[in-house]
């Protein structure tokens, strides 16, 4: 059997794109400045490739297949 859940998080994917840039981007560069601007510029191209599986960067729509034993991510329809 197949179903879909659809989740909502308004918050979720934009917080753990930010969290993630400016831990890489603090790997490599120390002005605050810099990495302010560098975080913003990787975070807007994230959203944008998350696009692909998170509608509207809140709603996340998975398919759970029973008989695989199979959880995926459904292709965002926006």
């Amino acid at each position: 059997m197949k179903f879909q859940v659809q989740m909502k998080d308004p918050d979720v994917l934009i917080d753990a794109i930010q969290e993630a840039v400016k831990a890489d981007v603090s790997k490599s560069i120390t002005d605050p400045d810099e990495i302010e601007a560098l975080t913003e510029l990787r975070t807007e191209r994230l959203q944008e490739l998350c696009g692909k599986w998170w509608r509207y960067g809140e709603y996340l729509t998975v398919e759970v297949d029973s008989d695989a034993g199979t959880c995926v991510v459904v292709p965002s329809r926006s």
